[in-house]
């Protein structure tokens, strides 16, 4: 309590600090969602601990998230829309007019003003929210197209795949645990499509696929959902916004949220990516970012799933060869069952690549 109560005096938060408690399903940042008394009713805010350990340039990380959200609080105060608070994330500042504050262990803390009335949804429920979540991503890229100057890498190389695949080739050759010779038909998956791994990289290099504002985690709980209208209101999490393309983001929309199957889903069977979630990704997405978007960019919308679903194959399947020193696992085998749903999903994408082309004929 003594400890959040520091925080809590470090912000210019009106009111009177009550206490919080642990807030969302985030596995990066400590987050906490603080009560406040403000003329006899109840308020609240985020106080939320940056993971220093993961984000190595805090500073750079926050410059920006406050670079990133004021402008697009300035692009939606210059579109009329009402209640800016619910559209934008707002940062709270110190007591000194930061944007964040170091406490004595030199742990990184930050305040958000809460967005009430609104929920991140976990695992997608149907098509609507689908199409409501592609629809604030594409507004998001789209407002910060012109964002003046470059933003910093807060994870360099962050989808580079070129060194992901490079990084598996290493992992199997010094294969330092013995489990190459059990996963030799993951192994081969990944070999046969060496050639998808330098498509964007390449394109980006001779600049025919631009370099944009991404936000390099677009997953469904990611946009918040109005609890009364349903719509989508504000993209959050935005430490890995960063230079990138607009195809990683729209990848990974199509990885987490065409399937309902958990990440680590055991029975492939169950694993298939449902096309009329594609069509709503689709739908949704062009309503707010096709002005923005070049012919090369739409033309690779669909190839884009298969490229970032691929992308976290070998990074699953890499760590399962390195002895499991990444990603958290819960089991004997847990990176590997990983491995197996993301080639799974790339399978189904591109037995269907045929229809997802058709699908976006009819957007464009």
């Amino acid at each position: 309590m003594d400890q959040f109560k520091d925080i809590a005096e470090a912000f210019k938060c009106p009111g009177t600090y009550l206490g919080e408690a642990p807030y969302g399903s985030g596995h990066i940042n400590d987050t906490f969602r603080a009560i406040y008394e403000q003329d006899g009713r109840e308020v609240h805010y985020i106080h939320q601990r940056v993971n220093k350990n993961i984000f190595k340039n805090v500073p750079g990380l926050m410059d920006n998230v406050g670079r990133v959200t004021r402008h697009q609080r300035k692009k939606f105060e210059e579109a009329g829309a009402d209640d800016l608070d619910r559209r934008v994330l707002t940062l709270v500042p110190t007591t000194e007019g930061k944007d964040y504050f170091v406490d004595a262990k030199g742990d990184f803390w930050r305040t958000y003003v809460f967005i009430e009335d609104a929920v991140g949804i976990d695992v997608v429920e149907n098509t609507e929210q689908a199409c409501e979540a592609a629809k604030s991503f594409g507004e998001f890229q789209c407002q910060l197209a012109d964002l003046p100057g470059r933003l910093v890498d807060t994870i360099p190389d962050f989808h580079h795949t070129r060194s992901r695949f490079d990084t598996l080739k290493d992992a199997i050759a010094a294969d330092v645990h013995g489990r190459a010779a059990d996963v030799k038909a993951e192994i081969e998956f990944a070999m046969q499509r060496e050639q998808m791994v330098d498509v964007v990289i390449d394109l980006m290099t001779s600049g025919e696929v631009p370099e944009r504002v991404t936000h390099n985690d677009t997953k469904l709980n990611n946009v918040l959902i109005d609890n009364t209208t349903g719509k989508g209101i504000c993209v959050i999490d935005l430490d890995t916004v960063m230079p990138g393309s607009v195809l990683y983001d729209f990848g990974d929309m199509i990885r987490t949220t065409t399937t309902r199957a958990p990440e680590d889903e055991t029975d492939l069977s169950k694993v298939e990516m449902d096309i009329t979630y594609f069509e709503a990704l689709v739908k949704g997405y062009l309503e707010t970012a096709s002005g923005f978007l070049t012919k090369k960019e739409c033309e690779l919308l669909p190839f884009s799933g298969q490229l970032i679903t691929f992308e976290i194959g070998l990074r699953f399947l890499t760590d399962y060869l390195q002895g499991d020193v990444y990603f958290k696992t819960d089991r004997e085998g847990h990176n590997i069952d990983r491995c197996r749903k993301q080639f799974k999903m790339v399978e189904s994408m591109e037995r269907q690549s045929d229809a997802m082309e058709r699908i976006m004929e009819k957007y464009k």
